[in-house]
């Protein structure tokens, strides 16, 4: 229970903070898919860092555990592409659509009742899909610092200087 309270917390702290920094608005969507706006992509790089930093911080102490799904092509990479098309017809992803209709508006409960129905149809086809796509490329529990054979720390600092390079070229475009 305690984990779901903690859940719940951090979920609305981060579509508050989604809110504040404008990320759900269409607009915003709409620009970083032309890639006129980065304002997406770097509220998403800094949450990725913070995310990773904390997660490796509190596994280093002991205080949670890794739990790294397998990485399977075959359903990644059909998944990107559906992920990819939904937020480029609708121009909101699955939780800017959340956050556009908490603000509202009504246009992004087509991206909930797509979410619905993707979750509808995945579910229906599982048990197919375990047998055939959810068996190509199978990885394995892997992470970027196991293929490589180096400590996690050595990935997250090349991550946040790139990530931090990436950012300074943004703001330096007007981007």
């Amino acid at each position: 229970m305690k984990e779901l309270v903690y859940g719940l917390i951090t979920g609305i702290m981060f579509g508050f903070l989604l809110q504040k920094a404008r990320v759900i608005r269409y607009d915003k969507q709409l620009g970083a898919l032309r890639f006129i706006d980065m304002t997406i992509v770097k509220f998403m790089l800094s949450s990725v860092f913070v995310g990773m930093i904390g997660v490796y911080i509190l596994t280093d102490m002991g205080l949670a555990k890794l739990s790294v799904k397998s990485t399977i092509l075959g359903g990644v990479i059909p998944g990107g592409i559906i992920f990819g098309l939904g937020w480029a017809l609708l121009g909101y992803c699955p939780g800017t659509s959340a956050g556009a209709v908490g603000e509202g508006r009504w246009d992004g409960i087509w991206g909930i009742l797509g979410m619905l129905a993707g979750a509808a149809v995945y579910a229906e086809a599982f048990p197919f899909l375990k047998k055939t796509a959810l068996t190509w490329g199978d990885f394995g529990k892997i992470t970027l610092p196991q293929v490589l054979g180096v400590n996690h720390w050595i990935i997250i600092f090349i991550f946040i200087i790139g990530g931090s390079a990436l950012f300074y070229w943004f703001e330096k475009k007007g981007l």
